[in-house]
């Protein structure tokens, strides 16, 4: 383990990871056996997603009576959370794990703490994520948002899974409320997957990363030449209004994730 003011590394084996608290508390890094995973750059790597995943319709999400406004950051929408722009604080690393946490503050309007930890071995990457509350309940999502790099030396990734469903995309981007039989790519699209999470990246005669949850919404996007993004989140784009889950002071929302490697 090693540490920066700008970025924090664990190491297990010959896998390595750099993680940028001020920024977001991202995966700025993951080299397994000295190859780059992840798209490289400050908007990409692997954020976490919270309070909310994907979009918001409008920006606008209701809590019993009370309509809340959040940033139009993509407009005409609020996209992909808070946490991906603040600057969260270490609470614990050593050797090969990690935990971070910030306090929810404006714009979200709601007081929280939320905790990311790492756990980093030879041959996998376990993630976790906390959102709670002391006080007023509210409705909240949690996931996380990987650039896994499309080619690995020449070797073009392939997306293999088997989801139940697919969330209907409308023309404003968000999911419809039809669930549809999964249609072929490319996607920036929803899926149920009931069972829990389990997507497998291949690049051939290079490497296999399967991505697993018990969460039960994944959403991937690979309409990009330079990545493919698998997100496993607790809710569907658009949940805080749709399928909303509360944290409250006794029952905060909780969500981990796990890439498995092997070489090919």
């Amino acid at each position: 383990m090693s540490s920066s003011e700008e970025s924090i590394r664990l190491a297990a084996g010959d896998a390595e990871l750099t993680i940028t608290p001020a920024n977001g508390c991202r995966i700025g890094s993951l080299r397994i056996g000295g190859t780059e995973v992840l798209r490289q750059g400050e908007r990409y790597g692997c954020f976490p997603m919270v309070p909310w995943c994907g979009r918001i319709e409008n920006g606008q999400f209701r809590n019993g009576g009370v309509v809340h406004q959040m940033p139009l950051n993509s407009p005409p929408h609020a996209i992909h959370g808070t946490g991906r722009d603040t600057a969260w604080r270490p609470a614990r690393v050593a050797g090969s794990e990690a935990v971070f946490t910030y306090d929810l503050v404006d714009p979200w309007p709601y007081s929280g703490r939320v905790t990311q930890t790492f756990e980093l071995t030879e041959d996998s990457l376990t993630l976790g994520l906390g959102v709670e509350t002391y006080d007023t309940s509210f409705p909240a999502q949690a996931g996380w948002h990987p650039w896994f790099l499309r080619d690995l030396g020449g070797s073009e990734a392939r997306v293999d899974f088997d989801p139940a469903w697919q969330e209907e995309r409308g023309a404003d981007h968000l999911p419809t409320g039809r669930r549809i039989t999964p249609r072929p790519g490319p996607w920036d699209d929803c899926f149920g997957m009931p069972d829990g999470v389990e997507v497998t990246l291949t690049w051939p005669e290079r490497l296999e990363l399967k991505v697993t949850s018990r969460a039960e919404w994944v959403v991937v996007y690979d309409e990009q030449a330079e990545a493919v993004c698998v997100e496993p989140q607790s809710g569907p784009p658009n949940g805080l209004n749709t399928a909303p889950r509360l944290v409250t002071p006794v029952e905060p929302l909780e969500i981990g994730a796990t890439w498995r490697w092997r070489r090919l």
